[in-house]
């Protein structure tokens, strides 16, 4: 695919129709322009205002509302080829970045599928819709923070945080978001919202009225569901975590 030569290949074999599916090599412009049809890339986000890496990840963590799945013409800069076919869907609370994710394979499949039935009648018909470069924005591999929870935030950005690194049982590119409880660092797997305002100082842990523990942030407390020591990760040791702590960043 990154191969010049892998063109020559196409062109033997009379290839209609290059497909590219989560596939990180960035394609030889000869190889694009080889197949008589075009080369089509099924993109986990809405072009143009998601392109790039973990963008899963990054709609969440950016407290959208919508998200979207997009089969592009592809073109010799990354995500910046004409839209064939998108759909855009809600995200709710209980998204996290592999749900998201399912999402998109879930509803690029009949993208996929009305691409192919127009390839069947020669590809004429397949749109070609242009990116409003205005709205193009790409996302690389940066992790927000560092992978740091920053507690002086809202409790809403530290939610949205940890379902975006949330990709469990599969490893997540951008790891468990990281906080450090005394000389120990700790990775948050699962929090939730309470809605409970509070005025402690930000990383102030305390006692829920439910048994749980909370973690004060910039406006309310955020309750503490799952929590490992993270050097101990693969093992899922629970972190020890009580009243009167402090979680900071580094």
């Amino acid at each position: 695919m990154k191969s010049p030569e892998f063109a020559d290949r196409l062109t033997a074999e009379g290839v209609d129709l290059l497909l590219n599916v989560h596939s990180l090599y960035v394609i030889h412009e000869r190889v694009l322009r080889a197949p008589r049809i075009g080369c089509f890339n099924l993109h986990p986000g809405p072009l143009p205002e998601y392109a790039g890496l973990n963008v899963v990840s990054w709609a969440i963590y950016r407290g959208e509302s919508t998200h979207g799945v997009t089969v592009h013409w592809m073109a010799p800069k990354v995500d910046e080829g004409s839209i064939a076919y998108q759909e855009r869907f809600p995200i709710g609370d209980e998204d996290t970045a592999l749900t998201l994710a399912a999402q998109c394979v879930r509803r690029g499949v009949p993208l996929l599928e009305r691409l192919l039935e127009a390839a069947v009648q020669g590809g004429s018909g397949i749109p070609e819709i242009p990116l409003d470069f205005a709205r193009w924005r790409y996302y690389d591999r940066t992790i927000p923070g560092g992978g740091w929870i920053a507690w002086e935030t809202s409790a809403r950005d530290v939610f949205n945080l940890v379902r975006a690194c949330d990709y469990g049982p599969l490893p997540s590119p951008w790891g468990s978001p990281l906080a450090r409880l005394g000389r120990e660092v700790v990775a948050v797997k699962k929090v939730a919202l309470t809605g409970q305002p509070c005025d402690a100082v930000p990383g102030t842990v305390a006692a829920g009225g439910d048994g749980g523990i909370r973690v004060a942030t910039a406006d309310e407390w955020i309750r503490i569901e799952r929590m490992i020591a993270a050097e101990s990760a693969p093992r899922g040791e629970i972190a020890s975590l009580e009243a009167g702590n402090r979680l900071e960043r580094i």
